[in-house]
């Protein structure tokens, strides 16, 4: 029986995919048999991680360091992904940042930042790739809570997944008609780095934890098990969607 699981044979570009959850997911898709083109930005020392792993378990990996926020960068990245020759099978847009200050300490250049690589970057490289799309093929964008709950000094971010989360249904709509599915992935509280931005770190965690129903956090691994389904053949029925992996937090008061 045909594996619909499978990414033999796929071609995926990740963007924010040597660290957190993008480590996770473009180890999972390479796993799952496709080559991975991961990009990055500042933190040498993880990619060099990542392709270790990569050499370590005989996955393709390659690694293309590029700030995607910049016109160079983006130039730098589809030079990558034209010279592998193939068609691009999916793209996961993991790639995220975020200034978390209260709102009256925040600026337009805050603003500006944030939206520039977590939407704007997004918005530009799917314009730029729908011509080295194959047919049929996956974008995955990667979300949050913060896209429809509030928290506070969270508001940037927030703002921007929301931004993410509409841009990604109006693509999924577009981009139907050209073989090409839009989805957005929103996991739950996942332990990375990121977490050390926030002021009250621990309280949110234990929150978190509260909240779950199975008492514990998301882990990068859970989140990259669904990005594989959604970047597989087995979801070719779902388009436009959030997919929330978050261990059932959200339904909990």
């Amino acid at each position: 029986m045909e594996n619909l699981f499978s990414l033999e044979g796929k071609y995926i570009a990740v963007t924010g995919g040597t660290r957190g959850i993008g480590k996770a997911i473009s180890t999972r898709l390479a796993l799952g048999g496709a080559s991975v083109l991961a990009n990055y930005v500042r933190d040498v020392n993880a990619a060099k991680e990542l392709e270790t792993l990569a050499g370590d378990q005989g996955i393709s990996i390659e690694l293309c360091r590029a700030d995607i926020t910049t016109r160079k960068g983006q130039d730098r990245l589809m030079t990558a992904i034209e010279k592998s020759g193939k068609k691009v099978s999916s793209f996961v847009h993991c790639a995220a940042t975020g200034v978390h200050r209260p709102i009256d300490e925040l600026t337009t250049r805050h603003f500006d930042w944030t939206f520039s690589l977590n939407v704007r970057a997004f918005f530009q490289l799917v314009i730029r790739l729908i011509p080295k799309f194959s047919n049929p093929a996956s974008i995955v964008a990667i979300s949050s809570s913060g896209a429809v709950r509030a928290a506070r000094t969270y508001s940037l971010v927030g703002a921007t997944k929301g931004a993410l989360e509409s841009l990604s249904r109006h693509l999924a709509l577009e981009l139907a008609p050209k073989g090409v599915r839009v989805n957005i992935l929103s996991p739950g509280a996942v332990l990375t780095d990121s977490w050390e931005a926030l002021p009250d770190r621990e309280n949110r965690l234990s929150e978190r934890i509260r909240r779950s129903p199975l008492g514990r956090l998301t882990t990068p691994e859970e989140v990259a098990w669904a990005a594989q389904f959604l970047c597989s053949d087995a979801s070719c029925g779902i388009n436009g969607h959030t997919l929330v992996v978050d261990n059932g937090e959200r339904i909990v008061e």
